[in-house]
């Protein structure tokens, strides 16, 4: 029988994530994103229109105004909200917005795996979606966000808190 040697190094069995490995382009992001804004957008407009949000922010310029804080943090949430129903399934489901979908890229956490909807949420959208919704900072935030792209790792401050990154699709 072999003695065991104390200075011997561990063995460990590594798993090979070839799946979740590649990073998805700084360009196919931003498609992605584009698509998903203008599904948002071409959701957003009637609703805002029907709710009154423009006449309301029409108004308060005529004024030299602006439209109330309330207001603003009002419709901030009826975005996220409908953010939610018409993202969460593919969010889900497969890790993905419907424009990552469209694009073949997908959300996973940092082992490769499909994080939930929940932590999705929480951690990579409702931040940003607070932040940037406050005044004169929430731009400046939003563009620091999705600047942080341009590191070597490719992942902005959204996927910085959440514990995620965006890989290609297989």
């Amino acid at each position: 029988m072999q003695e065991q040697s104390p200075y011997r190094p561990p063995e460990a069995t590594l798993v090979d994530r070839e799946d979740a490995t590649e990073l998805a382009g700084r360009w196919i992001r931003l498609g992605a994103a584009f698509i998903d804004g203008l599904v948002m957008l071409a959701i957003m407009t009637p609703v805002m229109f029907a709710g009154g949000y423009f006449q309301a922010a029409m108004e308060a310029g005529s004024r030299g105004e602006q439209l109330p804080l309330s207001m603003l943090l009002l419709w901030a949430v009826i975005g996220f909200v409908i953010f939610v129903a018409v993202q969460g399934y593919p969010l889900a489901q497969w890790g993905q917005t419907w424009g990552k979908k469209l694009l073949a890229i997908k959300i996973v956490d940092l082992e490769g795996r499909k994080p939930p909807l929940g932590k999705l949420l929480a951690l990579r959208y409702l931040p940003v979606q607070v932040v940037v919704n406050v005044p004169m900072i929430g731009p400046l935030a939003a563009l620091v966000n999705v600047l942080f792209i341009f590191r070597e790792d490719q992942r902005c401050v959204h996927d910085l808190i959440a514990g995620t990154r965006v890989v290609v699709a297989r």
